[in-house]
């Protein structure tokens, strides 16, 4: 039976798709791409931001394991240098959607804007809090960034990566004017800027 036949009996395959890391000065921008499964609804989605970091990572393994399919995908520091923080993230909300195992039939993307993906869709403004494919996708994104975050403070000891996690927090800002930029932080933005 095709997939058009068959539609009036099963759901629409949603993928919500959401990213972590804009406005952080090191490192990637990670996205994630999840198609949750209606028969196993996942309690205590919401806003990756507005979780516990012990919340998230317990939300995070839930979904890896009940989730129809779920991708994570980014785009390098080198990379949003070059085509800026905006493409840079459509470039991993694409590689996201690309791993997925199984498509979706539609596409909810949290923001404004679309990321240029060939399957019908929408963008959802504040659709981490209000939709739980998004949702899912901004944990999974969260949780993967934050864990190379502290990968990241092992490699280079002394910018308390595994504390700010890469946004231009004061401490981030103080070590960067005693030690230097890393190749891992982006040199078009503006604080990475004025210490090359």
């Amino acid at each position: 039976m095709s997939r058009a036949a068959s539609s009036a009996n099963s759901p629409l395959l949603i993928a919500g798709i959401d990213e972590v890391g804009r406005g952080c000065i090191v490192g990637p921008v990670v996205a994630a791409a999840v198609i949750l499964d209606p028969a196993r609804p996942i309690a205590g989605l919401a806003d990756s931001k507005k979780l516990s970091e012990k919340r998230r990572v317990a939300l995070a393994e839930e979904i890896q394991a009940q989730a129809l399919a779920w991708a994570v995908g980014r785009a390098e520091a080198s990379e949003i240098d070059a085509i800026n923080i905006l493409q840079a993230t459509f470039v991993a909300m694409r590689r996201a959607y690309t791993q997925l195992p199984i498509k979706p039939d539609y596409i909810k993307v949290d923001g404004n804007r679309l990321p240029g993906i060939t399957c019908p869709g929408e963008a959802v403004v504040g659709g981490d809090a209000l939709i739980a494919e998004i949702s899912a996708a901004s944990i999974l994104a969260k949780v993967s960034r934050d864990s190379e975050m502290a990968v990241l403070d092992r490699l280079y000891p002394g910018y308390h990566f595994a504390g700010h996690k890469g946004y231009p927090t004061q401490v981030h800002l103080t070590a960067l004017a005693q030690l230097g930029v890393t190749p891992q932080h982006r040199r078009s933005y503006a604080p990475v800027k004025k210490f090359l």
